[in-house]
């Protein structure tokens, strides 16, 4: 009964502190990629068929193809040109840098669908276990550099070791064309190895606060080291902090919320639950610097959503949206596509 009856209260703090739009908004992305993602399989399948597919593909789903991006990205800051194969793939990772070099590392937690679930699984493994663990330090840290190590991998393949010409020819390869495709069978024609790999993911993720986030995403390090030139920080009032520590349990990333005035590492997603979980009122807030008094809660996550809506509102007006590939294209890729190679 206290449960039910103290749930208005815990309603408009969440709302007030800004959890419970954050929480809107990943649920809303989420279904947004599954609901892209079905409508590319309805248009792959079309193909497959022999026939005409029944939609339109969604451009959107090119946000799954990061490593191509990345070259795209490559491509066109050397030539000026956006390559026209998949441009919504260059136009979502640069969306996504630009949020979290001015809204901090938003793009984890309010974008992600990986992010979402991974998320909601460390939850569930916290209601069934009873509680989460964190690794050793001396394990920790280490582990932590995963991602980094990954992260330098796609990087130096995408920025030094291809040759700038190779960009072009690889932009404009069958290879590429197909990207979307292969990154559809991925999920649609999955092998047992990888099968295996994601449940044990899954199953580590239960204990563990969003494992693969913490030490394996590679896109996760690069948003999180350009997340550091971001004005928006979690910032702490000492003159209204209490010293409960309540704000560094909570913490899905274990940071030392409460020994910091203003959060600045590069594992702080944005994700408020400090902020949301702190019982002493105006402690804690995403806020900008020099600001006396903190925004109210929504400012941040409207912030983030108008910076997505803007950079891919830039990619629909200057027409760097929609793939040049034809449906005939399609029809003569979509049946060669499991075996074509680099």
């Amino acid at each position: 009964m206290d449960t039910a009856g103290n749930f208005p209260a815990r309603f408009k703090a969440a709302f007030r502190r800004g959890s419970f739009l954050r929480a809107v908004i990943q649920w809303c992305f989420l279904f947004w990629c599954l609901f892209a993602g079905i409508r590319f399989g309805l248009f792959v399948t079309g193909f497959e068929g022999g026939g005409v597919p029944s939609v339109p593909r969604p451009p959107s789903v090119e946000g799954f193809l990061p490593i191509g991006a990345l070259i795209s990205l490559r491509h066109w800051l050397s030539s000026g040109v956006i390559h026209t194969f998949h441009p919504a793939a260059l136009v979502l990772l640069v969306t996504f840098l630009a949020m979290s070099l001015l809204g901090k590392k938003s793009f984890c937690s309010f974008i992600c669908p990986v992010g979402t679930l991974s998320e909601r699984l460390w939850r569930a493994g916290k209601k069934a276990l009873g509680r989460n663990w964190s690794l050793w330090t001396w394990l920790d840290v280490p582990l932590r550099a995963a991602k980094y190590l990954l992260l330098y991998f796609f990087i130096n393949i995408a920025f030094v070791q291809m040759p700038a010409k190779a960009l072009g020819g690889f932009l404009s390869s069958p290879y590429w064309a197909v990207a979307d495709v292969k990154m559809l069978y991925f999920f649609t024609r999955m092998s047992s190895l990888t099968l295996a790999v994601l449940i044990i993911l899954a199953i580590l993720s239960l204990p563990i606060k969003n494992f693969w986030c913490r030490y394996l995403c590679p896109y996760g390090a690069l948003v999180g080291v350009l997340s550091l030139a971001s004005p928006w920080k979690i910032r702490r009032r000492e003159d209204a902090c209490t010293q409960c520590g309540t704000c560094r349990l909570k913490c899905p990333f274990d940071l030392p919320v409460d020994r910091k005035t203003v959060v600045r590492s590069v594992e702080c997603t944005g994700c408020l639950t400090c902020v949301t979980n702190c019982p002493a009122d105006g402690a804690l807030a995403m806020a900008l610097p020099l600001t006396k008094h903190p925004l109210p809660a929504w400012v941040y996550p409207l912030f983030v959503l108008t910076i997505f809506s803007f950079g891919v509102g830039w990619g629909m007006a200057s027409g760097h949206w929609q793939t040049s590939l034809t449906l005939q294209d399609y029809k003569v890729l979509i049946p060669m596509a499991p075996g074509i190679g680099h």
